[in-house]
C-alpha cells in the first residue's frame, strides 16, 4: 500500500477517535507537534484531577457544598476510601438543609475531574431537572461533594434515605478528554450497597454523550428503576 493511501485511511479513522492514529515518526522518533501536544493533554488531566469546581457555577446553581473525609488532594488519591465518607460537618448539613426521603436525590459532585463539573453542569443539570418533571418525578434538595468517591452515594442514602439517588460525577481524565462526566444511579442507596446494584452513564462530554441529551436521558432511566425497584445488573432499561 503506498503512503498516500495509508494517509488517507489514517485520516478517516482519526475523524471518528480521539485516539492517536498515524501520528507519524521522524526515524525513530514521534514528531515534535505530536509529543507536544500529548505533553498538553497530560497538563489537562493534572490540571482536571487537582482542580476546583468554579464557586460562581456552584452559587449560579444553588448548589451547597459539603466534604468527605479526603482532607486534601494527597490523601483523596492515596486514600479511595476517604472518598465514600461524609465528614461529619457534611453530615450535619446534609440532614439539616435536605429534604429527607425524597423520590430522586441529586447530587453533584468533583471526583477525579472538577474540569468535568464546569464543562458539563451548566448543560445536563437542567435538562435532568426538565426530565426529572416530564416523567412525574420530584426532586429533594441537591447540593455539590467536594472530595467525593461514587461510594459516598450510600453514605447520602444512609443520611437522607432516599428513594433514588442520581450522583453526577467527573471521570478519570485521559489524554483524550479530561472533561468527561458519568452519572451513577442507585435505587434506595444505602451503605453496604455494591458497585454492580447501580446502573452508570458514562463518557458524557462535548465529543461523547452531549450533556442535554445525557440529561434528559436519566430522567427516563429514574422512572424506570423506580418502577422496577432495582437499578445495577438486575435492572433493565
Amino acid at each position: 500500500m503506498d503512503r498516500q493511501r495509508q494517509a488517507e485511511i489514517f485520516e478517516r479513522l482519526a475523524a471518528h477517535s480521539p485516539a492517536r492514529i498515524g501520528v507519524g515518526r521522524t526515524g525513530t522518533r514521534a514528531l515534535t507537534q505530536e509529543v507536544l501536544k500529548l505533553r498538553l493533554d497530560h497538563a489537562h488531566a493534572v490540571d482536571a484531577v487537582y482542580g476546583e469546581v468554579s464557586p460562581a457555577l456552584l452559587a449560579e446553581f444553588e448548589l451547597f457544598t459539603v466534604d468527605t473525609q479526603f482532607q486534601d488532594k494527597e490523601l483523596y488519591l492515596k486514600r479511595p476510601d476517604k472518598g465514600r465518607l461524609l465528614s461529619a460537618e457534611g453530615s450535619a448539613a446534609i440532614a439539616e438543609r435536605c429534604l429527607r426521603r425524597p423520590q430522586v436525590q441529586v447530587v453533584v459532585a468533583d471526583g477525579l475531574s472538577a474540569k468535568a463539573v464546569d464543562a458539563n453542569l451548566p448543560d445536563i443539570l437542567p435538562a435532568l431537572m426538565d426530565s426529572l418533571e416530564a416523567n412525574g418525578l420530584t426532586a429533594g434538595t441537591p447540593f455539590y461533594v467536594r472530595g467525593a468517591r461514587v461510594g459516598c452515594m450510600d453514605d447520602i442514602g444512609r443520611i437522607l434515605e432516599p428513594e433514588s439517588l442520581v450522583l453526577l460525577i467527573g471521570e478519570r481524565p485521559g489524554l483524550a478528554a479530561a472533561t468527561s462526566m458519568s452519572a451513577y444511579m442507585c435505587y434506595r442507596p444505602y451503605p453496604g450497597r455494591k458497585d454492580s446494584e447501580r446502573t452508570v452513564i458514562s463518557n458524557i462530554h462535548a465529543r461523547g454523550t452531549p450533556p442535554v441529551e445525557a440529561g434528559a436521558h436519566i430522567g427516563s432511566v429514574l422512572r424506570k428503576m423506580l418502577e422496577q425497584r432495582k437499578s445495577g445488573i438486575g435492572f433493565i432499561i
